[in-house]
């Protein structure tokens, strides 16, 4: 008699390989939450450290900012170059290029240790940038490399692991898992792969839920009782969407203008002289501190966190000089995201602009100048909306949000045609060196 044949497993339940490839997708959003929570801790300690500094003396900036700029700038010459700027299009252009060279270079682990330490420095610095691009970046990087060493080298199992870090690091660097998903479909791939929606998902919850153990349920700009009328209020939706679509779609123009060598000028001394190139955008960063106070300097998180919570911190300069110190950080080449100091200048729209709109709750028009001005910055209206509602918990204002967000989106795509992360990816994969001839027996040998 014939032994039974065993018994087929569910189909639903999967292989093997796909077991595995979800517990590594589950352990590698493990690592990547831990890896950002460290990381965040590490900043916000490096900051405090130059915060005491500044205190002492506003002085002393003048002399730190641009000495770790330069230093920034001499460490990114070679290997590390892949830790410059936001790191976010590295991980979209890795995402597009399937060279396994390509990704190795912008994604290996030296990369993520370095775009952590140097990012840090950069806080330490008083760098006006943030850690949400760099923690992208290097939940990306971890993925990548927990996948390979586990197996999966194939181009498109490793689109997998980026598309889960990336957004795993974006959910677990602003306890947003919504924003995690959303930002993953709408900026890292442009496109979604239902099959692998579902791992998708689990990697951004495993991420945030340890997040949440370890840190406990807060949220990141607080608890926001703010409500938007119908009448004026809605003159505020159209108005912060205009001008924050505009300022971001400017600042974005700049900066892709700095990247290009433009002016011609100010592209041939920071070609030739990067260090030194550097070293003058600490002293300009420095220079803004002094005259501005400590806002110039760091994520601009504090001064957000005030003027959402209607505490007021800063003046109605604030916005103006927020943008130009973030400006001068990212020109000058340094690790360092946008995400935060972007909230940061769109909250200082929102309070210039709430003065304008007597009988406007003014925390609404705060928050509604955040989402916008981040719209206008990345061209991503749904991430920009959803990290906004999950920011700051204020659901009452969910249709003023996305009304703010599609008008910022269709105003700054009128300054600058292309978003600035897809723009900086595609300058990453045309500079990548072209593929190797292979010679060919001559026809006369």
């Amino acid at each position: 008699m014939d032994a039974p044949s065993p018994i087929p497993s569910p189909r639903w339940l999967g292989s093997r390989r796909q077991w595995l490839e979800r517990l590594a997708l589950w352990g590698g959003a493990v690592a990547v939450a831990l890896a950002a929570i460290l990381f965040a801790k590490a900043s916000d300690a490096a900051f405090a450290l130059f915060r005491h500094i500044y205190d002492a003396s506003p002085w002393w900036p003048l002399l730190l900012t641009p000495t770790v700029f330069a230093v920034l700038a001499w460490l990114t010459q070679g290997v590390l170059r892949p830790t410059r700027g936001s790191g976010i299009p590295q991980v979209i252009a890795a995402l597009d290029t399937p060279d396994a060279a390509f990704r190795q270079r912008n994604l290996s682990l030296p990369v993520s240790v370095g775009k952590l330490g140097l990012t840090v420095l950069a806080l330490f610095g008083g760098a006006s940038v943030g850690r949400e691009g760099p923690t992208v970046h290097v939940g990306a990087s971890l993925m990548y490399v927990i996948g390979r060493a586990l197996g999966f080298r194939d181009p498109r199992q490793a689109t997998h692991f980026l598309l889960a870090g990336g957004a795993a690091g974006i959910a677990a660097a602003f306890n947003t898992p919504l924003a995690g998903v959303v930002f993953a479909i709408e900026e890292l791939s442009g496109r979604f792969e239902h099959r692998f929606s579902g791992a998708l998902l689990t990697a951004v919850i495993v991420g945030g839920v340890v997040s949440l153990g370890l840190l406990g349920n807060y949220t990141y700009f607080g608890r926001v009782g703010a409500t938007l009328p119908l009448g004026i209020g809605w003159v505020a939706v159209l108005l912060c969407g205009v001008v924050g679509g505009l300022g971001g779609g400017l600042f974005s123009r700049l900066v892709l203008a700095v990247m290009d060598g433009r002016p011609r000028w100010l592209g041939r001394a920071r070609t030739a002289r990067p260090v030194l190139f550097a070293a003058g955008c600490g002293l300009l960063l420095a220079l803004l501190g002094l005259v501005f106070g400590a806002g110039a300097f760091g994520t601009g998180y504090e001064q957000a966190r005030g003027l959402v919570q209607g505490q007021a911190l800063v003046g109605h300069e604030f916005g103006l000089m927020k943008f130009a110190a973030n400006l001068v950080s990212y020109a000058a080449g340094i690790p360092g995201g946008l995400f935060s100091p972007a909230l940061a200048v769109g909250a200082g729209i929102g309070h210039n602009l709430a003065a304008l709109l007597p009988g406007v709750d003014p925390a609404a028009v705060v928050v509604l100048g955040m989402c916008a001005y981040l719209t206008g910055v990345t061209q991503a209206p749904l991430t920009s909306a959803v990290i906004s509602l999950e920011l700051t918990n204020t659901s009452d204002l969910l249709l003023p949000i996305l009304a703010a967000v599609l008008v910022a989106r269709a105003t700054s795509s009128w300054v600058c045609r292309t978003p600035i992360y897809r723009a900086l990816a595609d300058r990453l994969q045309q500079a990548m060196p072209p593929p190797t001839a292979v010679a060919t027996p001559s026809a006369a040998g």
